[in-house]
């Protein structure tokens, strides 16, 4: 039996509050799971994917970050502040995670980031090393930093010129068609989310998952992927932390595997020494939600028995 309740936090900018879900397993917990979503997604996208995890005995949590789901700001989805958005949502990634440790003291803790969501876990990683027990890397890529430089200055000069409010659907709709690219024969604009039609039709009935994001939130999140790119940041994260890349070989956003291959390699090139990577075939972008999901659930949950196990629980 999971029991699922619903709460909120005050946010790092002590101003908003933070959205958040808690399933909690029947008997003695062997974890806790903290789940990270992705862009125009909110934590109750996850809800049959955390009540799997939480039926194998794991306690999962996760917020809806401030702009998405249910921590919209002031009716505007896709925007978190003026300056420091992304320093917020990573903070709160970390009120969140103590206030569960100190819930249930002891446990063994891991993230599950995705999609963006995977990007703010490796910020995380770098500002608050050492509280953690593992880290799940779903959907994630490691991009050229000229790119990405030239990019974050593109987007500063757009939001001192229109604000951090206007709209970056130029930016979006680029982006997006560079993701399908690969789909010529697609039913729809988001067909490289999923090999699933239901999956992708979910999508795009969530009211939730309609966001366009807005100028300040592109350069945030482009500010975000500079910091984790950087190897004096990851120099900085905790060697010995357990990391599982995960992706399908098909997600445009790892490049069809090429990034996270990157990514996989810039980990160990930064000496970390608990690394795995693996890759689906045929697999999309939501491979929490995609046609071979029972596979995925079980590799993750192999992954997270033997981590928590190794730590005596």
């Amino acid at each position: 039996m999971v029991r699922m309740t619903e709460s909120s936090f005050l946010s790092s900018d002590g101003k908003h509050k933070v959205y958040y879900r808690k399933y909690t397993p029947e008997g003695e917990p062997k974890g806790i799971l903290q789940l990270v979503h992705g862009f125009s997604g909110h934590i109750g996208r996850y809800d049959g994917f955390a009540r799997v995890f939480c039926e194998k005995g794991y306690i999962v949590v996760g917020d809806d970050h401030l702009g998405h789901g249910q921590s919209i700001i002031d009716g505007l989805p896709a925007w978190v502040a003026d300056v420091g958005g992304w320093e917020t949502m990573v903070e709160d990634l970390h009120i969140l995670h103590r206030l569960v440790r100190q819930e249930h003291p002891g446990l063994p803790c891991y993230l599950f980031g995705h999609s963006m969501g995977s990007i703010l876990c490796r910020t995380y990683m770098i500002r608050f090393r050492g509280s953690l027990d593992g880290v799940i890397l779903c959907g994630t890529s490691h991009q050229s930093p000229r790119m990405l430089s030239s990019a974050y200055k593109t987007s500063q000069a757009v939001c001192r010129f229109k604000g951090t409010k206007a709209s970056g659907k130029p930016f979006f709709d680029f982006i997006r068609k560079q993701y399908m690219r690969g789909f010529p024969d697609a039913r729809t604009e988001f067909d490289w989310l999923n090999r699933s039609a239901d999956g992708v039709d979910s999508f795009l009935s969530d009211p939730f998952c309609q966001a366009v994001p807005t100028m300040g939130f592109i350069r945030d999140m482009l500010g975000g992927m500079l910091f984790m790119e950087k190897s004096r940041n990851m120099e900085r994260m905790t060697k010995e932390l357990p990391v599982y890349f995960i992706s399908g070989d098909k997600d445009p956003v790892g490049e069809n595997g090429k990034g996270v291959m990157r990514a996989y390699k810039a980990f160990l090139k930064a000496g970390m020494k608990d690394v795995t990577m693996k890759l689906y075939a045929g697999a999309r972008h939501q491979l929490w939600d995609e046609e071979n999901r029972d596979e995925v659930i079980q590799d993750i949950l192999s992954w997270l028995d033997a981590k928590s196990g190794r730590a005596g629980y």
